[in-house]
């Protein structure tokens, strides 16, 4: 993703927080899928539906890495993976598929995302 802005802390450059462009990334999913974002967690992006999750690439600001759910339908995977694709492309990134993933709900409320990489 374009980081807009990197801050880095005074005490230490370990603790520096990143910003990705949101906005570039919610375009892509919408323009690609017809889909919006629902939940936005430190670097992973939900699309509504949890039917795809992306995540920012930490050393390239071009680049996102795609995961889909297990659930989803080879064949819709298949073409709604090449549409995101075109629409980044289009926008100067670059979407790279890594695999699929479950969403579990714990007691507690909380879900847990396990990946499956390819």
């Amino acid at each position: 993703m374009n980081k807009t802005n990197v801050v880095t802390s005074s005490a230490s450059t370990e603790n520096k927080i990143e910003f990705y462009n949101l906005e570039k990334v919610r375009f892509i999913i919408k323009d690609g899928s017809g889909l919006d974002i629902a939940y936005a967690y430190e670097d992973l992006v939900f699309s509504e539906h949890a039917i795809f999750i992306f995540q920012f690439d930490l050393k390239s600001s071009e680049t996102i890495y795609c995961w889909f759910n297990q659930d989803c339908i080879e064949a819709n995977r298949v073409s709604l993976l090449t549409s995101l694709i075109k629409t980044a492309t289009l926008n100067k990134m670059k979407i790279i598929y890594k695999g699929k993933f479950e969403m579990i709900q714990k007691e507690n409320e909380q879900i847990s995302v396990d990946f499956k990489e390819i």
